[in-house]
């Protein structure tokens, strides 16, 4: 399960809850990277929902960073951008 909840503009915490153990995440949103992935199509809680699972379908949720920009997905996973979109697409 995942869970997204606004701390203040542009800040997010992220808990992954699967099995037996969480782990907790910081995520920073700018709002022109926002609008470049959605369009303004869906909320932001949305789109770092469906960027951590993009994440999780790649590595294990303690592999993920503890605090990132989400930006910083692209330069791992240079296929993120056209998924996620795709996956906004798709809802």
């Amino acid at each position: 399960m995942i869970e997204v909840e606004k701390k203040n503009t542009g800040g997010f915490l992220i808990i992954v809850d699967e099995g037996n153990s969480k782990t907790e995440h910081m995520v920073t949103l700018d709002d022109g990277y926002y609008q470049k992935l959605t369009g303004g199509e869906i909320t932001e809680e949305e789109l770092i929902k469906k960027s951590f699972q993009f994440l999780l379908e790649r590595e294990s949720k303690e592999s993920i960073l503890s605090r990132f920009n989400l930006e910083v997905i692209n330069r791992y996973f240079p296929e993120y951008e056209e998924k996620i979109k795709r996956r906004r697409d798709a809802r």
